[in-house]
């Protein structure tokens, strides 16, 4: 995917959400890859209350954890409580970290969608908002390039 291809994308999957008539009164994307998108969901959505949650579940390109992990700091489910939500994501791969995210929420809003760009045929979770479907990996244009910094092992920072 290219950068304009996301713009063009997260338009797409805005209208589609627009002409729905779902109107959410929160947008939470999924740190990281789901940042983005949230951000371009806001903005075309006009919502202005935009949360996120950071899961770790991606060591690397089709390589995970056995199960995804919510990170700190934790969303505080009082600030969530009552409203329409709509959780956003880059890929519904597995499902398994919009799964976590949209059972916690669900606890505690009234209603919970969710929005990726892509979703994939295994996917846990069959999203409402589908930009495209697609079996094949994914290349954003955010994490393609590797990063401009090394980071140093901890135990070697004096």
């Amino acid at each position: 995917m290219t950068w304009s291809a996301f713009g063009d994308a997260s338009r797409e999957l805005a209208t589609l959400v627009a002409q729905s008539r779902y109107r959410p009164g929160i947008i939470l994307g999924i740190a990281r890859g789901g940042l983005l998108p949230a951000a371009a969901m806001a903005y075309a959505l006009d919502v202005k209350n935009v949360f996120m949650m950071s899961v770790e579940f991606y060591t690397g390109v089709d390589e995970r954890l056995d199960f995804p992990v919510m990170l700190p700091p934790l969303l505080n489910a009082v600030d969530i409580a009552g409203t329409q939500l709509l959780v956003v994501d880059d890929v519904a791969d597995t499902g398994g970290t919009l799964k976590l995210v949209k059972d916690f929420c669900a606890e505690h809003v009234a209603e919970v969608r969710c929005a990726v760009l892509y979703e994939k045929p295994r996917s846990l979770v069959k999203c409402e908002y589908v930009w495209k479907r697609t079996g094949r990996w994914v290349n954003f244009p955010w994490s393609s390039q590797a990063p401009v910094v090394t980071h140093l092992p901890s135990s070697s920072l004096v």
